[in-house]
């Protein structure tokens, strides 16, 4: 026959139970995941080697700054390279809602190959109206020969493609290769540059895109710095959802044994 406790247990004798021991190393472990994500979101937080001031106006090759396929890392956005290649015939294309210094305009865009299978697209220069633009694009048609040509300019990243209008299912307004490369020709197993070049000298009687140097970025990303935050928040919240959940368990057993006891 048991013995009926004359006390009720402390809230110590709950904690040191074995099964709060046991969701206490698990809260451990979650905690200890969360801490390693706030310290890897730290790390990326501060760039430790941040590229030099104008660094982005030193003209390198492609090939150096970028690989095809890749997303170009945020310091290296407007980064001033040079590349060669052959301009694709029938692969000029205009892209609406382009701007010049506050005025709006077209960009015609082209692909250059730059390798056997490894296409960038290029916009090589603005047009005041679509005229312009559509007369420019047939001029570089016609000098679309296969010889190779050097194109400098800057990298940008993709704007990302939107859906065509039902009005004009044709029309382009944003400057995204993944929407280019749909229109291209010879495309079948093609590497293709996420970013885009935007060209320093216009061609075929366009003009030169402004493209001013990017600011200076500072090398704290303080979007990382808050998740680390964020992080650690949690981790703090494992232990005290672990502490709240064994404190319930231990006001249930009093007002269990006062129950009793008054009964």
């Amino acid at each position: 026959m048991t013995t009926p406790a004359l006390f009720p247990p402390t809230l110590r004798e709950v904690l040191l139970r074995g099964r709060w021991i046991a969701m206490l190393l698990l809260c451990l472990l979650v905690a200890g995941v969360f801490a390693w994500l706030g310290q890897w979101q730290l790390g990326r937080a501060v760039d430790t080697a941040p590229q030099a001031p104008g660094a982005t106006e030193e003209v390198r090759p492609l090939t150096e700054v970028v690989d095809p396929g890749e997303y170009l890392p945020e310091p290296l956005v407007g980064q001033k390279v040079e590349t060669e290649g052959r301009w694709i015939a029938g692969d000029f294309i205009v892209v609406s809602s382009r701007f010049n210094d506050g005025a709006q305009g077209y960009w015609v865009t082209g692909q250059l190959r730059v390798d056997e299978r490894t296409s960038i697209a290029v916009a090589v220069g603005w047009a005041p109206d679509r005229e312009s633009a559509d007369a420019a694009a047939k001029r570089l048609e016609a000098d679309a020969d296969g010889g190779d040509v050097t194109v400098s300019g800057r990298l940008i990243s993709d704007e990302g493609p939107v859906l065509p209008t039902r009005d004009d299912p044709e029309r382009l307004d944003r400057m995204s290769p993944a929407a280019l490369l749909s229109r291209w020709h010879d495309v079948e197993q093609l590497d293709v540059y996420r970013p885009y070049l935007a060209s320093t000298t216009a061609t075929a009687g366009l003009i030169d895109i402004s493209s001013p140097a990017p600011e200076e970025g500072s090398s704290v990303n303080w979007l990382n710095i808050f998740y680390a935050v964020e992080w650690a928040i949690f981790a703090g919240f494992a232990f005290y959802l672990w502490y709240r959940l064994a404190k319930d368990a231990w006001e249930r057993e009093v007002e269990e044994f006062e129950d009793a006891a008054s009964a």
